[in-house]
């Protein structure tokens, strides 16, 4: 089931900022983001409460808290700097360079998580990088 949810994920980034990008057109990207995390947080605490989830926050470790909130800082630099890339900048390009992410992710969690790292991977890694390029270079030529 998690590839479903990870499929759906996919579709709703690429919504999310091909949206982002229509709204960035007369809109500063700091008040964009700040408008659209009101949503979010709305949303996502409707969710807690909704599957009535509120309680397992009790249950969060004093390490897990620490991962979480470094984890929200991350997502709302990650956030500020892909909103001002999308002010100037092409949908796609900058979509496709944001996705190296992926390529840091495999490194980080190897090297953090432990995570193991086959040929497969390496060679998806190595596309990743190859098609970013392309796509980041494709926008100069024409």
């Amino acid at each position: 089931m998690w590839i479903v949810y990870a499929l759906f994920a996919a579709l709703s980034a690429a919504t999310a900022i091909t949206l982002t990008k229509a709204g960035l057109k007369k809109v500063d990207p700091v008040l964009t983001l700040a408008i659209q995390s009101i949503l979010i947080l709305v949303i996502s605490w409707s969710a807690v409460f909704f599957q009535q989830k509120f309680n397992g926050m009790f249950e969060i470790e004093k390490r897990g808290w620490m991962f979480l909130v470094g984890a929200g800082i991350a997502t709302c630099f990650a956030s500020l700097f892909s909103y001002t890339a999308l002010k100037s900048g092409d949908a796609s390009v900058v979509s496709s360079i944001e996705r190296v992410s992926l390529v840091i992710t495999i490194v980080l969690a190897v090297l953090f998580l432990k995570e193991q790292l086959n040929w497969r991977v390496i060679a998806g890694a190595v596309l990743m990088v190859g098609g970013a390029i392309l796509i980041g270079f494709s926008r100069e030529a024409s």
